[in-house]
């Protein structure tokens, strides 16, 4: 005799109130269910059930193994899943967004790789800056990058994500070289769709982090055009790794103030809460964070 026999039955008929209800939900003969319980009482030696010929209520001793039933229920069924979703096919429709540009650059190329790799998935891809409800519009999966805000969705972080203050040398020979965050209010800033820069704040008083307004008389939403402006020499930017990474290696930006460089952020894969994570989602995060691993700018 199996130490879960009886528990499905005794759930079942807690759930539903009664013996012939629970049977008709486990697809077992009424006998069936009184049987499991009734040798489920005997090796427990309680009484789990009032049971009178209109009504079948808990015991106090039902009650208090009811909980604990139902979460070995919950426990098994979710390991089982998990076992075979692991030879499971991604199928049916995924929705994903993300960032315009990030999502052009690195993420829509990754998801085109998965769905070769997966004919019987479809997907939907909302590139927007817009930060969408994914629970209200129904999306499976988005990818974040920076800081996330306080939510109730799950978060993984699939790549690191560095901000970098630098300039042209061009412009440095120019307007000279910031040696302290007080110096920045000196120089002309591009800026993009950011309000205020973030630093370390190092021996700063006021806590951890330093928030300065750029100033500048260019601005524009797009770190590809702010990385352009940077490099014929406009003024400071701040900008992500993967935009200036290749800049600062070859000598055509230069790093800034590095020891107040911002608290790394990160690239996030961000889905609803949910018990049992979908293989088509579960895949999919892990086949973005080995490819973002494999990207140049990442290396």
């Amino acid at each position: 005799m199996s130490r879960w026999d009886g528990i499905d039955e005794f759930v079942a008929v807690a759930d539903c109130g009664g013996f012939s209800r629970a049977a008709e939900r486990l697809r077992i003969s009424s006998s069936q269910v009184s049987r499991q319980v009734a040798r489920l009482e005997d090796r427990l030696q309680a009484r789990l059930f009032y049971r009178t010929t209109r009504s079948v209520t808990l015991t106090e001793a039902g009650r208090s193994l009811l909980a604990h039933c139902r979460r070995l229920i919950e426990e098994r069924d979710e390991a089982l899943l998990a076992v075979s979703d692991l030879q499971a096919e991604p199928k049916g429709l995924l929705r994903l967004t993300c960032a315009v540009a990030y999502g052009e650059r690195f993420v829509v190329p990754l998801v085109n790789g998965f769905l070769e790799r997966h004919p019987q998935l479809r997907v939907e891809i909302e590139l927007t800056n817009r930060r969408l409800d994914l629970v209200h519009e129904g999306v499976d999966l988005a990818v974040r990058l920076g800081r996330l805000m306080d939510s109730s969705l799950v978060a993984t972080r699939i790549a690191p994500r560095v901000m970098h203050l630098c300039a042209a040398p061009s412009y440095l020979e120019r307007r000279g070289t910031p040696r302290t965050l007080a110096d920045l209010a000196e120089h002309d800033c591009l800026t993009g769709t950011a309000d205020a820069w973030t630093f370390d704040a190092g021996s700063l008083d006021g806590g951890p982090e330093w928030l300065f307004r750029p100033q500048g008389r260019w601005r524009c939403n797009s770190g590809t055009a702010v990385l352009d402006a940077a490099l014929r020499g406009f003024g400071l930017c701040q900008l992500p790794d993967y935009y200036v990474v290749e800049h600062l290696t070859a000598g055509r930006l230069v790093p800034l103030l590095e020891a107040h460089r911002p608290p790394n952020t990160a690239v996030w894969a961000v889905y609803p809460p949910q018990r049992h994570l979908s293989p088509k989602v579960r895949l999919l995060i892990q086949h973005l964070k080995d490819g973002l691993a494999r990207q140049p700018e990442y290396r």
